[in-house]
C-alpha cells in the first residue's frame, strides 16, 4: 500500500493521459461509427461499398501497426509529425470506429420493417425517419455493445506508451524499472485500470437504462410485479 500511496500522483498522471485518449478515441469512433453505419444502411450500392471498404480496412489493420505507421511513417512521406497522443487517438478511433459502424448498420436493420413503413406511410423525409423514429429505436439496441467497445478502447490506449506517451502502463514501467518491484508497479496500474473500466461501464450503463425508459421498455417496478402476480393467482383462482 505505501508503494501506492507515494506514487499516487505518478499513477494518477498516467491515469489522466489514459482517460483523455479514451475520451479522445470514444469520440471519434463515435462519429465514425454513426456515419459510416448510416451510410452502409442506405440504399445507395455506392454508398455502402465505400462503407464496407472501410470497415474491412480498419476492422482488418491492428490499432499498434495503424499508431506506428501514424506516428513513424507519416513523418516520412509528410512534412507534419503527428503530436504522440493525437496519433493514439486517431489509430484507436479509426480501428474501433470500423467495429462500431458494424454494429449501428446492424441495429438499424434490427428496427422493424413496419417502423419504416409506418414513417413511410407518414410522407416524412429520410433525415426525419432517421432522426424521429429510426435512430431512437436503434440507439437502445446499439449501447450494450458500444459499451464494450468503450472498454475495448480503454484497454488497448495501454499500447500508447511505445509511443512515448505518459499513460498508466509508461508510468508502471518507469517504476518498475527505478524500483525493481515489478509485482507492485503493474499491480498498482491493474488497479487504475480498474476503476477507469468501472466509470466507464457505470456511465454507459446509465445511458442503456435512459435509452430504454424513453422507449417504455424500463424494469418493471416491483409494486406492479406484485400487482400482476396476485391478478394472475386471483385469475386462477
Amino acid at each position: 500500500m505505501d508503494f501506492f500511496i507515494e506514487r499516487f500522483p505518478l499513477y494518477l498522471s498516467g491515469a489522466g493521459y489514459t482517460l483523455a485518449i479514451t475520451i479522445g478515441g470514444c469520440a471519434l469512433a463515435f462519429v465514425i461509427a454513426m456515419v459510416v453505419g448510416i451510410v452502409g444502411s442506405t440504399r445507395s450500392r455506392v454508398a455502402r461499398a465505400a462503407a464496407t471498404v472501410y470497415v474491412e480496412v480498419f476492422r482488418g489493420v491492428a490499432a499498434l501497426v495503424l499508431m506506428f505507421w501514424l506516428f513513424y511513417g507519416v513523418p516520412n512521406v509528410t512534412p507534419y509529425l503527428l503530436d504522440p497522443v493525437f496519433a493514439a487517438i486517431l489509430a484507436l478511433g479509426l480501428n474501433v470506429g470500423a467495429y462500431g459502424a458494424e454494429n449501428v448498420r446492424g441495429s438499424i436493420k434490427a428496427v422493424p420493417r413496419a417502423q419504416y413503413e409506418a414513417t413511410v406511410a407518414l410522407n416524412m423525409t429520410w433525415a426525419q425517419r432517421m432522426r424521429l423514429v429510426i435512430l431512437p429505436q436503434a440507439w437502445a439496441q446499439m449501447l450494450p455493445t458500444f459499451g464494450n467497445l468503450v472498454i475495448e478502447l480503454m484497454k488497448g490506449s495501454a499500447v500508447v506508451s511505445l509511443i512515448a506517451v505518459s499513460d498508466l502502463t509508461f508510468v508502471a514501467q518507469q517504476q518498475r524499472a527505478s524500483s525493481g518491484q515489478t509485482l507492485l508497479a503493474f499491480l498498482s496500474a491493474l488497479v487504475m485500470y480498474f476503476v477507469i473500466a468501472q466509470v466507464l461501464l457505470v456511465g454507459m450503463r446509465y445511458l442503456e437504462r435512459r435509452a430504454n425508459s424513453r422507449l417504455g421498455r424500463g424494469p418493471v417496478k416491483k409494486e406492479r410485479r406484485g400487482r400482476a402476480l396476485t391478478a394472475a393467482k386471483t385469475g386462477d383462482a
